[in-house]
């Protein structure tokens, strides 16, 4: 007789078989009642009803209503799997990815089923070692969320085929927002900057987790994408962030986060 799955594996399967359902794409702008894990709320809320927060709702209704494609269709979903008391790593992409049925919310993520991208290749290479050839059955990264890290990119919606178009349209300031609470508020935690528009948040997360006295590990090098994974000046490619994650965490009580 097989053996039942245990809770985690029935979650995850759940969560697979609600994504296979789900469109691939955000058919309105309707953030209210969408879900958020504990510790979030104030901060979305405050966003939304910022003036930045309205601007950026005015213009993806405007882009929706043009017939743009956007993705993806929950933009929230790092904030739903990941309660901010759990977070113990945080991993800040740029933007979703931008091809139909890729983007599933969380930062370098994709949906099940859907062709590993270079730079999440190379990503499992660095966790799994050079030698490693051996591919993960899904490139999807909702285990890595329940697990304590933050997947989360600096703009959480994009158009098909034209990455960065949403960048600059008022995603950031919520972001960065998200940011410094999680510096402010998680400790120990590792944050792995991968890439120059990741590496300019470093300074808000060693001052704001030094005013709050929290442990933070800043990790920089450079993008995965296979056009900089291996050049220098930190190539990406052998950096060993996920070892020294591991080890650092470990030593202060928290295993098996990678």
């Amino acid at each position: 007789m097989a053996a039942r799955p245990g809770p985690a594996e029935q979650a995850s399967q759940a969560e697979l078989e609600l994504e296979m359902r789900e469109p691939d794409r955000l058919l309105r702008w309707e953030p209210e009642p969408w879900q958020l894990a504990e510790g979030w709320r104030d901060i979305v809320e405050a966003f939304l009803s910022s003036t930045a927060g309205l601007r950026l709702a005015s213009y993806i209704r405007e882009r929706l209503a043009a017939g743009a494609t956007i993705y993806p269709p929950r933009p929230f979903r790092a904030l739903e799997l990941t309660p901010l008391d759990s977070v113990r790593a945080v991993i800040l992409g740029q933007d979703p990815y931008h091809g139909p049925g890729q983007a599933e919310g969380l930062a370098f993520s994709v949906r099940a089923g859907v062709k590993l991208p270079p730079s999440l290749r190379n990503i499992f290479k660095e966790l799994h070692g050079a030698d490693d050839e051996s591919q993960p059955p899904t490139g999807s990264l909702v285990d890595w969320a329940r697990r304590g890290v933050l997947l989360l990119n600096a703009s959480l919606t994009v158009e098909d085929g034209q990455p960065g178009s949403h960048a600059r349209k008022g995603w950031e300031v919520l972001t960065d927002a998200l940011l410094a609470e999680v510096a402010a508020r998680a400790s120990p935690c590792v944050y792995m900057l991968w890439g120059a528009h990741a590496q300019a948040k470093a300074a808000l997360i060693e001052n704001t987790a030094a005013r709050h006295g929290c442990e933070a590990l800043v990790l920089q090098a450079n993008h995965p994408s296979p056009l900089s994974a291996g050049r220098p000046p930190v190539p990406f490619l052998g950096c060993g962030h996920f070892a020294l994650a591991r080890d650092w965490l470990a030593a202060r009580g928290y295993p098996g986060v990678f």
